[in-house]
C-alpha cells in the first residue's frame, strides 16, 4: 500500500492529502487489510470427536444406509432409540469426505465413438431409418422403410410394412444392394441404433455382402440428419395423410411421393438438383445448362446484375457425417 508506506516516513495526514486519499479509508484498510498470518480455527466444544465422527460416517456409507437420505437416517436411529449426530452434521461430514451424491456403485455406460463417413459419389455411404405412420385407428401403425443414399439424396430402396423387425429389414437391404449393382466393401450402411439395426441377422447379411456397418451415437439425432431430414421432406409433402386406411394404401403413396422425390424435387442440399440427376452423373451436365441460361441473360441485360456474372451453385464434392474437426494451431504443438 503506496500511502502506508509514504505514511511511515512523512506522516500518515501528509500522506494521504499528497495521494490524495481519505484518512478514513486509509485506517479503513488497515483494519480490514488480510495479516497473511491466518490463525487456526479452534474446535468447538460441542464437536464431535474423531472417533464419533467415523461412526457417524461408517453408518451413512453402510450397505443399510447407503441409498437413504441423512433425513431418514436420524429418522430410523431415532426410532430405534439411537442418536449420532443432527442431519445438518451429517451432511457436513459426507461434504468433508466429497461424498454428496449417490454413494451406491453406479453403471457406467460406454463410450461411443462419433461416426464419421464421407461420400465422394453415389453408392459409398447409405443412410437407412424406420418411420412410423398412423393407421386408421388410434395406436395402429405402418412402418416405412427408406434406404437414402446421402451424396445423392436418391432413395434407393423403400417399403411399407405392418411391423418393424429385422428379418424385413434384411431382404428390403439385399434387394436394393444388388439393384444398385453394388460390390463388396464398397458401401457403408449407417442408421440409428433401433432394434432391426442393431439385430444379429442385419449384421450377418452385412458380413456377408461386404458392407461395413456404422452407427449413431444413443440419443444423438445429429448422427443421423439425412434420414431426419429425408422423413420431414415426406411428412410435409402436401400428398402426406394424418391417417392411411390400410398398407396398399400407404404403399400407393410412397409410389407417387419417391418418384417425385428422386425425379422431380430440386433439393437445396445438393445445389437445388434432382436426386436422380446427382445419383446417375448428370449433374455437371445440368450445372452447365443453367449457367449457360445465366451467361445469356447477362449478355443481354448486364445491368441487371449488380453483382457481376452470375453463377448456379456449385455440387458439394464431398458430403459428411460429422466432419472430422480441423486441426488447430494448438494441436500441432
Amino acid at each position: 500500500m503506496k500511502s502506508r508506506d509514504l505514511g511511515k516516513r512523512v506522516g500518515v495526514r501528509p500522506a494521504c492529502r499528497a495521494l490524495g486519499v481519505p484518512e478514513s479509508s486509509f485506517y479503513r484498510q488497515l483494519v480490514t487489510e488480510p495479516s497473511g498470518h491466518k490463525q487456526p480455527r479452534r474446535r468447538p466444544a460441542r464437536a464431535l470427536s474423531d472417533e464419533e465422527r467415523q461412526v457417524v460416517l461408517d453408518h451413512l456409507c453402510s450397505e443399510r444406509f447407503v441409498d437413504r437420505a441423512p433425513a431418514e437416517v436420524v429418522a430410523t436411529l431415532l426410532d430405534e432409540g439411537a442418536y449420532l449426530c443432527s442431519e445438518r452434521t451429517m451432511y457436513r461430514i459426507l461434504a468433508e469426505e466429497r461424498a454428496v451424491k449417490e454413494r451406491r456403485n453406479q453403471r457406467r455406460h460406454p463410450i461411443y465413438e462419433k461416426p464419421e463417413q464421407v461420400a465422394t459419389k453415389p453408392n459409398q455411404v447409405w443412410s437407412w431409418d424406420v418411420t412410423r405412420l398412423r393407421g386408421p385407428r388410434t395406436w395402429t401403425w405402418y412402418y416405412l422403410y427408406v434406404i437414402l443414399d446421402i451424396f445423392s439424396r436418391y432413395v434407393v430402396g423403400w417399403m411399407v410394412a405392418e411391423r418393424e423387425c429385422a428379418e424385413l429389414a434384411v431382404g428390403l437391404i439385399e434387394e436394393t444392394y444388388e439393384k444398385q449393382g453394388v460390390g463388396p466393401d464398397q458401401l457403408v450402411l449407417h442408421s440409428d441404433r433401433g432394434s432391426p439395426m442393431v439385430a444379429a441377422d442385419t449384421a450377418q447379411l452385412l458380413a456377408r455382402l461386404g458392407i461395413t456397418r456404422s452407427l449413431s451415437r444413443p440419443r444423438v439425432s445429429n448422427d443421423n440428419p439425412f434420414s431426419e431430414s429425408h422423413f420431414k421432406t415426406l411428412k410435409y409433402s402436401a400428398e402426406f395423410r394424418e391417417r392411411f386406411g390400410s398398407v396398399d394404401d400407404a404403399c400407393e403413396f410412397g409410389r407417387c411421393f419417391f418418384p417425385w422425390y428422386n425425379d422431380e424435387h430440386r433439393h437445396s442440399g445438393i445445389a437445388m438438383l434432382t436426386p436422380a440427376d446427382v445419383h446417375y452423373g448428370r449433374a455437371d451436365g445440368v450445372v452447365a445448362a443453367r449457367n449457360q441460361v445465366l451467361e445469356a441473360a447477362w449478355e443481354g441485360n448486364p445491368e441487371r446484375f449488380p453483382n457481376g456474372r452470375p453463377q448456379v451453385a456449385a455440387l458439394d464434392r464431398a458430403v459428411w457425417i460429422n466432419p472430422p474437426k480441423q486441426p488447430t494451431s494448438e494441436d500441432a504443438h
